[in-house]
């Protein structure tokens, strides 16, 4: 068994993995509160020579990839808008997916729907500690959102937005459009502590195109090294075969 071969090919595939992310990560540096996709390596078993026993000299490693989603806060703007909301801290806004699932967002780009309900962009209801936040749909101009996350319309308190903290993130299942999910029974929410909420303002995302590009040539770069070597493997073998088939 070549070795080599499979290294440099496992190697590859986890390059264009990388590569691919990087491009997701541009896409997405626009895009309000989208979280920056990284990526580590780390060499894992890849099995057993075929045939042979068991042995410490039989087992070979191959590069893998890892995906992590960066947490880390974005940079916080100005906006004209009463709903436009943005968190200072580690806490998620919460919301209810059409199936009732709650899922958790930074985006806070709010708007009220005809039913008076604040919704997210995408019409997703944004959950209170009673239940939906819901105002006067004709008023909506009014609404002071104050840092503890109690919203307030004219004179009348309307509700307390949900804020919630994770003590790992990390753990969080991500959804298009910068939702994500807490499947992990471990993942347990709880009151946000440590987090404040600015009215009329947005977060940006917490992705450096700049960055992002020169990662995206240093990528590019180990998939040529990467592919060099299977290419110099296989001609080797090629040569090996060659003399051994033709010993005169």
């Amino acid at each position: 068994m070549n070795v080599s071969l499979y290294q440099a090919a496992a190697a590859m595939n986890a390059h264009a993995r990388v590569q691919d992310l990087i491009a997701q990560n541009l896409a997405l540096a626009g895009v309000p509160a989208a979280r920056r996709m990284e990526t580590s390596f780390e060499s894992v078993p890849a099995g057993f020579a075929s045939g042979a026993p068991w042995a410490p000299g039989n087992r070979f490693y191959i590069p893998r990839v890892s995906v992590g989603t960066n947490f880390s806060q974005g940079e916080i703007t100005p906006s004209d808008s009463p709903t436009d909301l943005a968190i200072e801290g580690p806490a998620f806004f919460e919301v209810q997916l059409p199936d009732g699932t709650p899922a958790y967002t930074r985006r806070g780009q709010f708007q009220v729907d005809a039913q008076g309900y604040l919704v997210t962009y995408q019409g997703l209801r944004v959950m209170g500690n009673n239940g939906p936040i819901q105002v006067d749909p004709k008023l909506a101009d009014s609404i002071t959102i104050t840092p503890e996350g109690q919203v307030v319309q004219g004179q009348e308190v309307r509700g307390q937005l949900r804020l919630v903290e994770f003590d790992n993130p990390h753990a969080l299942r991500s959804l298009p459009g910068g939702l994500f999910l807490a499947e992990d029974p471990a993942l347990v929410p709880r009151q946000a502590a440590q987090s404040r909420v600015i009215q009329r303002a947005r977060e940006s995302s917490n992705i450096s195109p700049l960055h992002e590009m020169a990662s995206l040539l240093t990528t590019l770069r180990l998939f040529e090294a990467s592919q060099r070597v299977l290419q110099a493997q296989d001609e080797r073998m090629g040569r090996t075969i060659a003399e051994l088939g033709n010993p005169g």
